[in-house]
């Protein structure tokens, strides 16, 4: 081991000048080299950057993954620099549970069928939130981090270095303060009653050497001015960089933006496509007599609303078409070539967007009024709805029937 003595003295030494020059700038007994306004404007500007970009990327974090214990696995495995396992979603471990519970009440009963629907879209939901995720951290969460853990960190190395160089080079005019106020203590002309001629020798001699030191503290201080000078403006490059950063930060948070709007899009369209799904076939259930389950009135939005709608009976009934009897009315009914009732038909107000899925059904916007009445053998979950000359199947669970 190569220990050197002298050198370890050396920055010892220098180590306590500095303590000693920085502890007397604070207690106001030494003269400070202030930097320019616009310096001082990139430090604090630098200074803002990284405390904010800490704060979002931890709330980020938090964002993305709730679970503190998960956080801390992640962070564990990126130090040791392996690669994180791969987790499974709440929504894909709750489509998980629901997929088993339907094969434990059966996949053939309303409640079973209701369960692998609504598991299979909490499947693609959890699969939706992983990509958002996965994206978020590498277009969003890896730039934030890597400027704390490359950039800021080289810019607070050359700013400790700058403060270095300011210690030393305040220290190194103090030292010539000094000098020259002795060099001219020495230089004085003595009191001739009082000094012997003896002593004409000394003080040219102390003069000649605070001379000597006074040249010795003017060398030094040109190289330490130099030396801070040439830091001042390799840091002052490091922090006119933050702008650069702050640009790169600005099109991260595009993407970030974008791969949110992309994720809510499609939980927004698939909880639609389930929403379509469970009101087309929710008179199945609700039809079925044997069953102890649940209308699932109660597992859709739009059904809350229908709970307290009047009894469909209520609803203005159309003779049964010619020829086609009751039971199948509704499997060959073309709303198109239905007539509504000369009198008796309601008017209802529409409480959700509804999107037609074929051509006998007829797509509804949120507040409009149409007309509905009912036909012989119908679902009673549907009526047949009318809009200026449109006309089609409506689901009584988007509809308020009004008096």
């Amino acid at each position: 081991m190569d220990f050197n003595v002298k050198k370890l003295a050396s920055d010892a030494g220098v180590f306590f000048s500095r303590a000693m020059q920085f502890t007397e700038e604070k207690l106001g007994q030494a003269e400070k080299t202030e930097l320019d306004a616009h310096f001082e404007n990139l430090l604090a500007r630098a200074d803002c950057t990284k405390n904010w970009t800490e704060k979002i990327l931890r709330q980020t974090e938090v964002l993305l993954q709730p679970n503190p214990s998960a956080r801390v696995e992640e962070f564990l495995y990126e130090k040791l620099d392996r690669k994180v396992p791969s987790r499974v979603t709440n929504g894909e471990l709750l489509a998980q549970y629901m997929t088993e519970a339907a094969n434990d009440f059966g996949p053939g009963t309303p409640y079973g069928k209701t369960l692998i629907k609504v598991g299979e879209t909490q499947r693609r939901l959890g699969a939706a939130e992983r990509d958002f995720i996965h994206s978020a951290s590498i277009n969003f969460l890896t730039p934030l981090r890597n400027f704390l853990e490359g950039d800021w960190r080289t810019i607070s190395k050359e700013r400790r270095i700058l403060q270095n160089r300011r210690l030393d080079l305040d220290a190194c005019k103090a030292r010539l303060k000094k000098a020259k106020a002795a060099e001219a203590k020495a230089a004085a002309v003595p009191d001739f009653q009082e000094t012997r001629p003896r002593n004409y020798v000394l003080s040219a001699s102390a003069s000649a050497l605070w001379s000597d030191e006074v040249e010795k503290a003017e060398h030094e201080l040109r190289l330490t001015q130099t030396e801070f000078d040439r830091q001042a403006e390799v840091t002052r490059l490091l922090l006119e960089g933050i702008s650069s950063t702050h640009v790169n930060h600005l099109r991260c948070l595009h993407e970030f933006v974008e791969s949110q709007t992309n994720y809510y899009a499609q939980c927004y369209q698939y909880m639609l496509d389930l929403q379509k799904q469970l009101g087309r076939f929710s008179g199945t259930f609700v039809g079925n007599a044997e069953s102890t389950s649940p209308p699932p009135a109660a597992t859709s939005p739009p059904a809350v609303a229908a709970a307290t709608l009047p009894a469909v009976p209520t609803i203005p009934v159309v003779p049964t078409i010619v020829g086609v009897p009751n039971t199948v009315a509704e499997s060959v009914l073309n709303p198109n070539e239905v007539k509504p009732p000369a009198s008796g038909t309601r008017k209802a107000r529409v409480l959700y967007d509804y999107e037609a899925a074929d051509s006998t059904e007829l797509a509804l916007l949120a507040d409009e009024m149409i007309t509905v009445y009912s036909l012989p053998g119908m679902d009673p979950d549907w009526l047949i709805g009318e809009r200026g000359n449109q006309k089609g199947k409506v689901p009584v669970t988007y509809l308020e029937l009004l008096s």
